[in-house]
């Protein structure tokens, strides 16, 4: 079972690159951030032909997740996280496919620090390691995978000295991402590859991509039932070098899961 994350960076301006990709790669579960789509304008048709069944929640302008899934039609658990009834951005999509939990999220990203989107960052963390909480009580293999908007070690970024006021590397969105780590969740890339600066995002500005200078902001947090099933993981960082391509590559994973 191939998952993968994608942060699009708007669905319906990129769609040919991520029909393009999804062509090339064949992942069975792709999770997409920052779909930039209301739901009425949300390409369900395209994505059917390309052979992937697909649920969403979108925003206009920003924001929006969701879900495609070559095992068929998708069983949709939860939209959205408990805790801030205010709170009216699309941010979270869990579905239940091939025997496996997939939450997908697009953590918000915080800047500028100080100030009320960092606080609304940690807000939201929080919601989430709550959540988390509860799907560890669920005697199911589990995968919370997107766009975290965090560098949680100094190896994920190309400079560390760089973003020491940058709501991506601030310690106190660090903090709270080893806290939910240590509910027993395992970050795949980083098991898979302990050592290596890996990175999932180049900026658009200062030629980032063609330096190499990225941070790796894109996770997947696997629970104790999923880990032992972890083969390979890395990044299509190739397609972060097409024209018109967002500022993320896709990333992904493969799993020991036979096909239900």
């Amino acid at each position: 079972m191939k998952i993968a994350s994608y942060n699009i960076n708007g669905i319906n301006g990129r769609l040919d690159n991520l029909l393009r990709w999804l062509k090339e790669t064949s992942p069975d579960v792709v999770c997409l951030q920052e779909l930039k789509s209301p739901d009425n304008r949300f390409p369900q048709i395209a994505l059917l032909d390309a052979g992937y069944h697909s649920i969403w929640h979108g925003q206009k302008s920003w924001n929006g997740v969701a879900i495609l899934s070559k095992y068929g039609e998708i069983e949709e658990t939860r939209r959205g996280l408990s805790g801030d009834a205010e709170d009216l951005h699309s941010r979270y999509i869990e579905a239940f496919i091939n025997g496996v939990v997939i939450g997908c999220l697009y953590l918000p990203n915080g800047n500028p620090f100080p100030g009320p989107k960092f606080e609304y960052k940690l807000k939201w963390i929080k919601r989430l390691t709550a959540h988390a909480s509860k799907l560890q009580g669920f005697n199911m293999p589990v995968a919370l995978v997107g766009d975290y908007n965090i560098m949680p070690t100094d190896l994920d970024t190309y400079k560390p000295e760089k973003y020491i006021d940058n709501a991506l590397f601030r310690p106190e969105a660090r903090k709270l991402f080893e806290a939910l780590i240590k509910q027993g969740w395992t970050d795949a890339i980083r098991r898979l590859h302990p050592d290596e600066r890996i990175y999932t995002f180049w900026d658009y500005m200062r030629n980032a991509y063609s330096r190499d200078a990225g941070l790796r902001l894109d996770h997947f947090l696997l629970n104790s039932a999923l880990n032992e099933s972890l083969l390979l993981g890395g990044v299509d960082k190739h397609v972060r070098g097409w024209e018109h391509s967002s500022d993320h590559a896709p990333v992904w994973i493969t799993l020991k899961v036979e096909r239900n």
